[in-house]
C-alpha cells in the first residue's frame, strides 16, 4: 500500500495565558490535544465538531499558519513541523488553503487578477504565461476572464469563493485544506462550491482536509471522517460506518440533530446536557464525560485512547 500524501502524529497546539505582575505562564488553552490521522492521495477527510472543538487551528497548523506545540506532521514522509519560514515557502505550493470567510480573506485593493496573480509571482511562475493561466483559472472555477479586472466587493458571496479557489489552485497543490468554505454562504451556492470542489479533484487529482460543522454537508464530499471534541478526535471512520453505525455517543448526538428529508420519518433526538468545558481546563479523563448519559466511573479518571473497533473504524471510548 503506499505511503499517505499526509500524516499527522500526535498533533497538539497550547495557547499559554498570562496571569499575575510578572506574566508568568500559569496555564494553557489546548486548543488541540493529541490529533493523528492520515490522508492519502485523492482522498477527502472531513473533520467535523461543534465551535471550538479545534479544528480550524488544526487546520491552520497543517499550513504552517500556526506554529504547534507538538508532534509531528509529515507530508509526502517529509517532516515539516520545524521548517523554517523560506523552507517552508517551497514546500507550501504543495498545499493550499481556501478559508472560511470569502470577502476577509481576498484583499479589497487588489483585482481579481492581482490576487490570482500573487502565489504565481512567489512561486517563479514564468512571467509571460500568468495571463493566461489566470483566464484557465477564472474557467475552471466557472468565472469569466473579463472579471480579472474587477474587485472582490463588486460579486457575491459564492462568486468570492470561486476567486479564493481559483487562488489555491494557482500553484497546482496536491493538498487543499478548505476551512467551512461554504458555511458563509447560502444554501442554494453551498451546493454550487461542493460541486465544483468535487469536478476539481476528479479533474486535478486533489487531496482534501475539508473542515467544516455541518454533517449534512461532510457526507456529500467527504470519502472518510473524523469527528472532533475539546481538541481530540473521538471517532474516525469511512463515511458510510460513521453514518449508519456511529458507535461514541458524541457522535450520535451529533447525527440526530442532522434533519431528515422526510416528514413521516421521526428520529430520536439526543439531547446533550451542559456546555462544552473550557480548553484552558479541560475535565480529568474523558473530556466529554461531562456531557455523556453512559460516562462510568472509568471515564472520570482514565482518558480513553482511540482504538480501531473495526477495519478502519477508531472510536476513542472506554464503552468499547
Amino acid at each position: 500500500m503506499s505511503s499517505p500524501l499526509l500524516e499527522v502524529k500526535d498533533l497538539k497546539k497550547y495557547f499559554p495565558i498570562s496571569k499575575g505582575l510578572l506574566g508568568r505562564k500559569k496555564s494553557y488553552v489546548k486548543a488541540v490535544d493529541g490529533v493523528s490521522f492520515t490522508i492519502n492521495k485523492g482522498e477527502t477527510l472531513g473533520l467535523v465538531g461543534e465551535s471550538g472543538c479545534g479544528k480550524s487551528t488544526t487546520g491552520r497548523m497543517l499550513m504552517k499558519l500556526i506554529d504547534s506545540t507538538e508532534g509531528q506532521i509529515l507530508f509526502e514522509g517529509k517532516e515539516i513541523t520545524n521548517l523554517n519560514d523560506d523552507q517552508i515557502r517551497d514546500t507550501r505550493k504543495d498545499f493550499q488553503m481556501v478559508f472560511q470567510d470569502p470577502f476577509a480573506s481576498l484583499n479589497p485593493r487588489l483585482t481579481v487578477r492581482e490576487i490570482i496573480e500573487e502565489p504565481l509571482i512567489i512561486h517563479n511562475y514564468d512571467k509571460s504565461k500568468r495571463a493566461q493561466r489566470i483566464a484557465e483559472l477564472l474557467d475552471v472555477v466557472g468565472l469569466n476572464a473579463y472579471h480579472a479586472d474587477r474587485y472582490p466587493h463588486e460579486f457575491s458571496g459564492g462568486q468570492r469563493q470561486r476567486i479564493g479557489i481559483a487562488r489555491a489552485l494557482a500553484v497546482n497543490p496536491k493538498l487543499i485544506i478548505a476551512d467551512e468554505p461554504v458555511s458563509a454562504l447560502d444554501v442554494s451556492i453551498q451546493s454550487q462550491i461542493l460541486n465544483l470542489l468535487k469536478d476539481l479533484q476528479e479533474e486535478f487529482g486533489l487531496t482534501y482536509l475539508f473542515i467544516a460543522h455541518d454533517l449534512s454537508v461532510v457526507e456529500h464530499i467527504s470519502d472518510r471522517v473524523g469527528v472532533m471534541y475539546l481538541g481530540r478526535i473521538v471517532e474516525l471512520a469511512d463515511k458510510k460506518s460513521l453514518y449508519s453505525e456511529p458507535l461514541h455517543p458524541y457522535t450520535k448526538a451529533l447525527l440526530s440533530a442532522v434533519p431528515v428529508p422526510n416528514p413521516r420519518l421521526k428520529r430520536e433526538r439526543i439531547i446533550l446536557k451542559g456546555d462544552i468545558p473550557s480548553p484552558s481546563n479541560p475535565p480529568t479523563g474523558c473530556t466529554f464525560h461531562t456531557r455523556c448519559p453512559f460516562a462510568i466511573d472509568k471515564c472520570k479518571s482514565e482518558a480513553p485512547k482511540l482504538t480501531e473497533m473495526k477495519e478502519g473504524h477508531y472510536v476513542s471510548c472506554h464503552l468499547y
